[in-house]
């Protein structure tokens, strides 16, 4: 498996792949374009063989500056299971720690009970936020501190 720094040219691997990736549901509204155009330097690919086996979009906060933020995640079905997104996450987690940041963000919805566990084994603290996302679109927030 290769892992890279994601690059503008990896958009449409990633777009093609991402509604089934999800069984079907419509998720590329979630990442636009300007994620892989200005966060590449804190984002990755995993490739097996030129099969786009898992990505992570991620940056740094500019309101926070000790803050970085995991923005979207995915792992091929073929490849999941196989610590693909640990191995991801602790790039990312060294990537910003070089770069100053001390706590990472990302959040979910409630139903995401797979997210939910992952993020728990990961270490990451969970609390719910009650309309985050507007009126009734409550969501899970998750906080790890990735330094002593």
């Amino acid at each position: 498996m290769q892992t890279y720094n994601i690059t503008e040219e990896d958009y449409n691997k990633v777009i093609d792949v991402l509604n089934d990736w999800w069984g079907g549901r419509e998720m590329t509204h979630l990442l636009p374009r300007l994620f892989i155009e200005h966060f590449q330097s804190t984002s990755f690919i995993v490739e097996d063989n030129g099969v786009l086996s898992a990505f992570l979009i991620g940056f740094m906060s500019q309101s926070n500056l000790n803050e970085a933020y995991i923005h979207f995640v995915g792992v091929n079905p073929e490849f999941r299971k196989k610590g693909l997104a640990k191995e991801l996450y602790e790039l990312f987690f060294a990537k910003v720690r070089n770069l100053g940041c001390n706590t990472v963000r990302c959040i979910t919805s409630p139903v995401n009970e797979g997210s939910i566990s992952f993020h728990k084994s990961m270490g990451f603290s969970v609390s719910l936020k009650n309309d985050y996302a507007g009126a009734g679109q409550d969501r899970i927030l998750f906080t790890k501190r990735i330094t002593d």
